[in-house]
């Protein structure tokens, strides 16, 4: 399904629940049977700051095309968290998890947003105008922070998620205080959330940031997707820079700048992140694993799982 909706700074939450036929249940906007499970709510706090919760699977893919129409001099910065919260789902039901990762960019680059289907989504987006942003976070000397804050040009960070993140979000499901509250708390909570998020972005790497092309973040992301698609292959960086339609450094320096890591590390890490995936949730044995992701030694496997998890794959498969 295709859903081509128009922001005009207040949001798509209600578009997109008249699209899909879903119900309205005060600030629940309920995901109808026929097409899912679950729900989505939020709050706008004016101009300045928006969120919205996203607590659902669906039966198919869902693409949503937004139109920004947005008033002169409204600048807004998105930070996407995605995979945050505890599965609705039962342990039994054939379900992907969504990938638990930080996105931030400018408004227009999150112009399409992609839904796959049998994917659970536990995520929270906020919208935040530059101007407050810079209210909340304007003293932090951090070239990093100032990227965010300042850059005129377009942008994409991401990063991974922590506990204090997970611990945050868990806060935002239900309705933990009276409805007289709710909008006070929830505004805490996205401040909360975007605390832990700068703190992240001030621990990375620092690395020299330019403005980039729509073209180059969408070759960006298409390399990220192909990394993670075929974890049994290492990258070939010729290969990817050719069809990416960019030379080597260039690959090398736009990746390292939107993930944080280097193509190896970010291959090797996302590497990892599946290995434990497959032996808590999967119940294979480390051998199964080992060859599954493209290890002839299974030794060398348990070093490298070790370096990145902080135990054995044995160890960690029954703790």
């Amino acid at each position: 399904m295709k859903i081509s909706i128009t922001d005009r700074g207040t949001g798509i939450t209600r578009e997109f629940a008249h699209a899909i036929g879903a119900a309205i249940r005060g600030r629940f906007i309920d995901i109808p049977e026929n097409m899912g499970t679950g729900y989505i709510t939020g709050f706008s706090w004016g101009k300045e700051l928006r969120m919205m919760i996203r607590n659902y699977y669906l039966k198919e893919d869902v693409y949503i095309e937004r139109t920004n129409k947005l008033e002169e001099g409204q600048e807004d910065i998105v930070f996407l968290l995605s995979g945050i919260f505890p599965s609705i789902l039962q342990p039994d039901e054939q379900i992907l998890p969504e990938q638990a990762n930080i996105m931030i960019c400018k408004h227009a680059v999150s112009s399409v947003l992609a839904m796959p289907s049998n994917t659970m989504f536990g995520s929270v987006t906020i919208a935040v105008a530059k101007q407050y942003l810079h209210q909340l976070f304007g003293k932090i000397d951090h070239p990093v922070v100032a990227s965010v804050l300042e850059g005129k040009d377009n942008f994409v960070f991401e990063t991974g998620i922590s506990t204090a993140i997970i611990n945050t979000a868990s806060g935002m499901l239900g309705q933990p205080v009276p409805e007289t509250l709710e909008s006070h708390y929830y505004k805490l909570k996205c401040e909360e959330l975007l605390c832990y998020v700068f703190t992240m972005l001030m621990q990375r790497e620092i690395v020299p940031a330019t403005g980039m092309h729509i073209d180059d973040i969408k070759a960006i992301y298409a390399i990220k997707a192909r990394l993670q698609a075929k974890l049994d292959e290492p990258p070939n960086i010729a290969a990817l820079a050719k069809e990416a339609g960019m030379s080597e450094p260039k690959l090398r320096k736009l990746f390292k700048q939107t993930f944080g890591k280097g193509v190896f590390e970010y291959y090797q890490s996302g590497r990892m992140q599946e290995a434990a995936r497959l032996l808590k949730e999967r119940r294979l044995t480390v051998s199964e694993v080992g060859y599954q992701l493209g290890f002839t030694n299974l030794s060398h496997f348990s070093r490298v799982f070790e370096q990145y998890m902080g135990s054995k794959p044995k160890k960690y498969s029954k703790t």
